[in-house]
């Protein structure tokens, strides 16, 4: 184990030198030879146990050679789903549900920053005291949220959300594991592919992106599509017509930033056949129902909430802070705009599952109302879909 920071950063600094000055850039097996020799040339190398300076080399390998640094083990292993980090000493992990605690630790708080900007740094995003929150994602489409020790109490907090698997699930995939029963995977495949507006709410780690990545494979692939996250992590690859944007922050000026609702306004004027936004947060939410309103059939998005009903008060709540509408009319929006809401939540044994599905109706009394298609606790209700105009047109 390496003793403190700052023999970190030399060994990191005089291997790195090493590494640059090869004619041609090396393979991992000739980076880890440089290293291996290195380390066995140390003064201290002979007063180490062999494993000991294994693992002194593994762990400069990591650093040096991984996009995750130590952590990136945790990263490879298909059983964890999701890698927390809470300060320097302390690593979780959550496990088919379960929060584990590693035995992996950086070796200072300082070490863990450096990660952090790195990883921020790959996709074009700051972190700094002025700006001490970023998202960001993996090369691989995780998604990573960190935060500097300057607002973590505890030291430097890093949290990365996995993708399960290397290929996209689908909604056989889903089935298997019980998310959703296979009524209710064929009723909302149906309402998709006849461009339904939809929306996925949830709680956190309830399982959204995952059920919007599996809904967007329903699409067509004759389709354009129009996808717009705050730090991409959607897996859409079935259709051929598709554009990606992702917001982008302000930079240590305090210039160039792209918001969710400017990508989701400009989106109108790419000829989407259909716009899928990563989640909705605030002011964007006026754009993406007017665009649910005005042609663009089949768009669908994501949003935090415990209920339908929840959900629906949330829209609510960020269309007025974005808009000075009567609150009449907003609903009248919602309504007239999203077609199906699908809520998700996460069990108490870690699992996921799709708890309802809703047919939005229209406003009555000063309420939306809404015609419950499914629910978890008794599959299909037997309601009958009021609104099949779209059903009828797709047939």
């Amino acid at each position: 184990m390496i003793n403190n920071s700052t023999d970190t950063q030399k060994h990191l600094r005089q291997i790195r030198q090493k590494i640059n000055e090869q004619p041609r850039e090396l393979t991992d097996e000739q980076a880890l030879a440089i290293i291996e020799s290195y380390v066995f040339h140390l003064p201290q190398a002979s007063g180490r146990t062999s494993r000991q300076n294994g693992e002194l080399i593994r762990r400069l390998f990591l650093m040096l050679r991984r996009e995750l640094s130590i952590l990136q083990p945790l990263a490879d292993d298909p059983s964890i789903t999701e890698i927390m980090v809470n300060g320097a000493d302390r690593v979780f992990v959550e496990r088919k549900g379960h929060l584990e605690k590693t035995s992996l630790s950086f070796d200072t708080e300082e070490d863990l920053e450096e990660l952090i900007r790195r990883l921020a740094a790959g996709v074009h995003r700051e972190i700094n005291e002025l700006n001490p929150i970023v998202d960001a994602r993996l090369s691989d489409g995780s998604r990573v949220n960190a935060v500097l020790g300057s607002v973590a109490l505890d030291g430097p907090a890093l949290t990365i959300r996995k993708f399960p698997e290397n290929r996209p699930m689908d909604m056989a995939d889903l089935i298997r594991s019980g998310t959703i029963a296979p009524e209710a995977a064929a009723l909302i495949q149906r309402l998709v592919r006849a461009r339904y507006n939809c929306f996925i709410s949830g709680g956190t780690s309830s399982g959204k992106t995952t059920f919007l990545n599996v809904l967007s494979r329903c699409i067509p692939s004759d389709e354009r599509l129009i996808v717009i996250e705050d730090s991409a992590e959607l897996r859409i690859d079935q259709a051929e017509n598709l554009v990606r944007l992702e917001c982008r922050s302000a930079n240590a000026q305090g210039k160039g930033a792209v918001d969710m609702a400017l990508l989701v306004r400009n989106s109108l004027r790419m000829r989407p056949d259909r716009i899928i936004v990563g989640e909705v947060r605030g002011s964007e939410v006026v754009h993406m129902i007017q665009a649910m309103n005005t042609g663009h059939d089949g768009s669908m998005s994501t949003g935090h909430a415990n209920s339908v009903a929840g959900i629906l008060k949330r829209l609510e709540a960020m269309f007025l802070e974005a808009a000075e509408i009567p609150v009449e009319a907003i609903r009248s929006q919602i309504a007239e705009g999203i077609d199906i809401i699908v809520h998700m939540s996460r069990m108490r044994d870690g699992s996921r599952r799709v708890i309802e599905i809703a047919e939005l109706d229209c406003v009555r009394d000063g309420r939306i109302l809404t015609n419950p298609l499914y629910r978890h606790d008794s599959g299909l209700t037997g309601n009958k879909l009021i609104h099949t105009e779209k059903l009828e047109v797709w047939k």
